[in-house]
């Protein structure tokens, strides 16, 4: 039997959807349910992208001293930014090496799309430190802040149609620092924000394995993080 790309890519696809399914089905407790949902996720972005990056459930805090709500899906970089606070299962990142954001959920609503806003403006509010890069061919410019990625991840959603104006309505009315740039409904499609200023939503094949790979071409598109100020948050020691 020879090498089949797309059926590598619906077989990913699938597992996920799958462990998703699975876990709404076999777990009674809400709580182990959640915590199962986002490992899922979690799983399935540290198997798959890129080295530099990190997904994990944490809080993101700046130098400030000032912290975010617990986010259940944080991409941050591990390559150029590697302070990560533990304890326990207790993980807490600094706000200069965060990627992305995504609040996890069995099912798409919109008390679950108004939750995942006030989640993502908590990390959107804290201050970033950016320090000039020193490179063999000299110093270069501290890098422009460019704006973390915020969405959602699901398995479902009641909506008829799913991606229709009911779910519209709920994305644009929170904008600003609320606003969520990404959305994955694993049995059903995703979301996008794009440039122009509006809401891609569409019904799709394949959505978690689209979603992945279009969520690698957006972080390219930011390349690096930050370069931290480590002595910003030195300043905090007594």
């Amino acid at each position: 039997m020879s090498w089949s790309l797309p059926l590598l890519l619906d077989e990913l696809n699938a597992s996920v959807t799958a462990d998703l399914q699975r876990a709404r089905k076999t777990l009674g407790h809400p709580t182990d349910l959640g915590d199962a949902t986002e490992e899922i996720w979690i799983e399935l972005f540290n198997k798959y992208l890129p080295r530099r990056y990190h997904a994990i459930k944490a809080t993101v805090v700046d130098s400030t001293g000032t912290f975010s709500e617990q986010i259940d899906v944080v991409i941050h970089d591990r390559q150029y930014t590697p302070l990560v606070f533990t304890f326990k299962d207790k993980h807490v990142v600094p706000a200069e090496s965060v990627y992305a954001v995504f609040e996890s959920k069995q099912e798409m609503s919109a008390n679950h799309i108004g939750y995942a806003q006030k989640k993502i403006a908590s990390v959107r509010k804290l201050h970033r430190t950016s320090l000039p890069v020193p490179t063999i061919d000299g110093t270069k410019k501290a890098k422009e802040r460019t704006p973390v990625l915020g969405g959602i991840l699901t398995l479902s959603c009641k909506w008829s149609p799913v991606f229709g104006d009911t779910m519209r309505g709920y994305l644009e009315a929170g904008q600003g620092d609320g606003r969520l740039d990404a959305g994955c409904v694993a049995d059903s499609g995703n979301l996008w924000f794009n440039e122009d200023g509006g809401y891609a939503l569409a019904e799709e094949t394949k959505p978690v394995t689209r979603f992945l790979l279009e969520l690698m071409s957006r972080l390219q598109a930011v390349a690096t993080v930050p370069m931290i100020d480590m002595r910003a948050y030195a300043e905090k020691l007594e």
